[in-house]
């Protein structure tokens, strides 16, 4: 099978066989256990690639969609975006994100997007979605969904995950198209375009994550950028992951919970228009709770109006009460339980 779109090369499927989804010892491996109710069973699936030809804000996109191959229909794609020009492609490889996919009909699409040689290197130019990448990648999805015989996969919801400056791809894309966007986290950046949001994408729910031990640079403009647009009601957390640096942290576990639970509010007993085409459900402040960020702790369901100082607001009680964990210590404590 070889697909070609009208701005890149072609895909090729690549058959994976039979796989089985081993779940690694550790806090992710052991929620997608727990949440699938019984142990990983073997998989085939495939894979397809896409390159898109350099753009204006870009020198490489290219693209690498995983998914059970006998999945009917891709309920939504869960986007993996790595740090600073890195290769992230095999991202669609690990266990947890495959577990994960299999039990909620998802499909998994990994990245490799690199700047063109720019002055300032430590500014990802790739991340201002809104000037190529953005496209690069819709332009992906239409062309795998074309070679995998899902071409859902056009205009089913994202959700978006991302390390570092991955973070800041997810955060200017939605901004650029909160349309296409079920949920998405913005994880330890640095460098973002965009500062107050539009409604429509501050209703994107969206959680945000700093480490206490990483450059104060890169906290505080993400603090800055969570702060601003929550004063206005956007639907985000923030999330201060305690002896945490530059890294991933605990990030992804919270990560699993909050997309599983966007996924019932905002995906299920979805409407369509008369063409078929799925649209996402909007999510009420009033349905979320909120987190006091100077006490820890949740203060209970959320009112109609953001309150006139900084607290997070979380999609479900459960990824309220994970935060509560994570921010005290307590995360790690109740696993050795």
């Amino acid at each position: 099978m070889n697909v070609k779109s009208a701005m890149g090369r072609p895909c090729f499927p690549m058959r994976n066989g039979i796989r089985r989804a081993r779940i690694t010892i550790g806090l992710a491996a052991l929620l997608a256990v727990a949440m699938a109710g019984r142990a990983a069973e073997p998989v085939e699936a495939v894979t397809f690639d896409y390159a898109a030809e350099s753009g204006a804000n870009y020198d490489k996109a290219e693209f690498r969609l995983w998914l059970p191959k006998n999945v009917e229909r891709v309920r939504a794609i869960v986007l993996l975006v790595p740090g600073s020009n890195g290769d992230g492609r095999v991202e669609v490889e690990d266990p947890v994100w495959q577990t994960f996919a299999i039990r909620n009909n998802l499909a998994l699409v990994s990245c490799y997007l690199t700047d063109k040689p720019h002055e300032y290197q430590l500014i990802e130019s790739y991340a201002y979605a809104s000037r190529g990448s953005g496209q690069a990648l819709l332009d992906a999805l239409d062309a795998m969904g074309q070679s995998s015989g899902h071409g859902e996969l056009a205009k089913v919801p994202l959700l978006l995950w991302g390390m570092s400056a991955g973070g800041e791809f997810n955060y200017e894309f939605v901004a650029w198209r909160p349309d296409r966007v079920a949920a998405f986290v913005v994880n330890k950046g640095g460098v973002y375009y965009l500062a107050l949001l539009s409604p429509d994408a501050r209703n994107v729910p969206g959680l945000f994550f700093v480490g206490d031990k990483d450059l104060e640079f890169r906290t505080s403009i993400i603090v800055g950028l969570f702060a601003v647009n929550r004063r206005f009601g956007a639907l985000w957390g923030l999330v201060n992951e305690p002896n945490t640096d530059h890294d991933i942290g605990r990030s992804r576990d919270v990560a699993l919970l909050f997309f599983e639970d966007v996924l019932v509010k905002r995906l299920d007993k979805q409407r369509s228009d008369k063409s078929g085409a799925r649209h996402l459900r909007a999510v009420a402040m009033t349905s979320g709770v909120l987190g006091d960020l100077k006490a820890r702790k949740i203060t209970g369901p959320s009112g109609p109006v953001a309150p006139d100082y900084p607290t997070a607001w979380f999609i479900s009680e459960r990824v309220g009460k994970a935060w509560q964990d994570l921010v005290n210590e307590r995360w790690q404590a109740k696993l050795r339980k």
